[in-house]
């Protein structure tokens, strides 16, 4: 997975003006995020958190283990929007090589902490996934966690979307996961439903399962697991989509 430069491994890579004042919004937004959520909200050793994460962690597991059929020790991996690391930091736990790992963040900030915390091995880009430094089709995994939901420009989704799919190669395939429904008491935020989906990646393959438990109810019952369980086998009350998305 090499890039398409001779650059060091940190690209900064500059947006389109068309897409500047997106761009300066999703980094204002998180970095008043940054200021105003506690970091322990999301932490695995937050209770309320990580029962969300384990269910999800679950799920893209019995995913891999149904879609592919090649070693993840062999699958080169793309992290669009990685934050801190956490997926790729997962993916070696469960057996994929650092050198074939990738991830790219708009944040700065971000980028300094999945650096610090990953193998050495894994490169990190910075900049917006509208622009992905690396080379046609070679990729063989894409994650997307969470992320097009903080796009709200219909074009920049098209050009994050697209660029994902042209550095993916021909029966690779995307990890996707991601709000299908809209949080009234979040503006920043808008759902990714599937007519959509069908349009940002025209022509292939998409299935698509309901996961994770609406934030509210998921954290109130997180201490008692078994009711966790029974509310997530409940579709009605989930509000994302796992997602395999494959190229033709």
């Amino acid at each position: 997975m090499s890039p398409t430069t001779e650059h060091a491994a940190e690209i900064s890579l500059s947006p389109t003006s068309e897409f500047q004042e997106e761009l300066a919004r999703i980094r204002a937004v998180y970095d008043r995020r940054g200021r105003e959520v506690s970091p322990d909200r999301y932490a695995d050793t937050n209770p309320r958190a990580a029962i969300f994460q384990q269910e999800l962690e679950k799920r893209i597991l019995q995913l891999l283990a149904t879609k592919s059929s090649l070693s993840l020790a062999t699958q080169r991996v793309l992290d669009v929007g990685c934050g801190d690391g956490r997926w790729l930091r997962r993916f070696t736990q469960w057996g994929a090589s650092p050198e074939n790992l990738a991830g790219i963040d708009l944040l700065p900030e971000r980028i300094a902490v999945a650096r610090q915390s990953s193998p050495s091995a894994v490169r990190f880009y910075r900049g917006s996934a509208g622009q992905i430094p690396l080379e046609h089709r070679s990729v063989d995994i894409v994650l997307c966690m969470n992320v097009f939901s903080s796009i709200l420009a219909e074009g920049l989704r098209a050009a994050v979307a697209t660029e994902m799919l042209r550095v993916l190669r021909r029966g690779g395939f995307v990890v996707w996961y991601d709000f299908f429904v809209n949080n009234p008491a979040n503006s920043d935020v808008r759902g990714v439903g599937k007519a959509e989906l069908a349009r940002l990646f025209a022509g292939c393959e998409i299935e698509l399962s309901r996961i994770t438990v609406a934030a509210p109810l998921g954290r109130a019952i997180a201490p008692l697991p078994l009711l966790y369980s029974a509310f997530a086998k409940c579709r009605i009350f989930s509000t994302h989509y796992l997602g395999w998305i494959c190229k033709p």
